[in-house]
């Protein structure tokens, strides 16, 4: 299972996360924006994100990927426009461990995984718990931002 948050202007941007194939994931509806500081919306919006799981979707070729399907929720025309000032999270399970793993920006506009980001959770550990660190990450990073 793996999913992603966007955050971008003091909301938190939780699209469902579809699987092509073997591996490869992509942003798909239904997509929840929420304000960083509604705390119960954004637990909500969480916790269906991981519900949902990963849906499979086709396999598409490079020409054939449609525009990052959170643009329009962010009233941007292009990814470059909504990178700016974006933070990212995954968030991922595999054999009952999860993580959350923060991302960082490389010069060339790509992000990347930061191991100084990532929190293992101790294998068992709840949903919930999962959860409400993701909650208190996001919120501590907009006060950062």
């Amino acid at each position: 299972m793996y999913h992603h948050v966007y955050m971008r202007n003091g909301a938190a941007y939780v699209p469902t996360v579809g699987k092509m194939g073997k591996g490869f994931y992509r942003d798909i509806e239904p997509v929840a924006v929420v304000a960083v500081g509604n705390t119960e919306a954004l637990r909500k919006a969480l916790e269906q994100m991981i519900f949902r799981g990963n849906p499979d979707v086709p396999i598409l070729r490079r020409g054939e990927w449609p525009p990052p399907v959170v643009l329009k929720y962010a009233g941007v025309k292009s990814w470059a426009a909504f990178q700016h000032g974006m933070l990212l999270w995954g968030v991922e399970e595999s054999d009952n461990i999860f993580k959350i793993i923060g991302k960082r920006k490389k010069a060339d506009g790509a992000t990347v995984d930061d191991p100084e980001q990532t929190i293992t959770f101790p294998v068992g550990s709840k949903i919930e718990d999962v959860v409400g660190r993701m909650i208190a990450i996001i919120q501590q990073a907009v006060h950062r931002h």
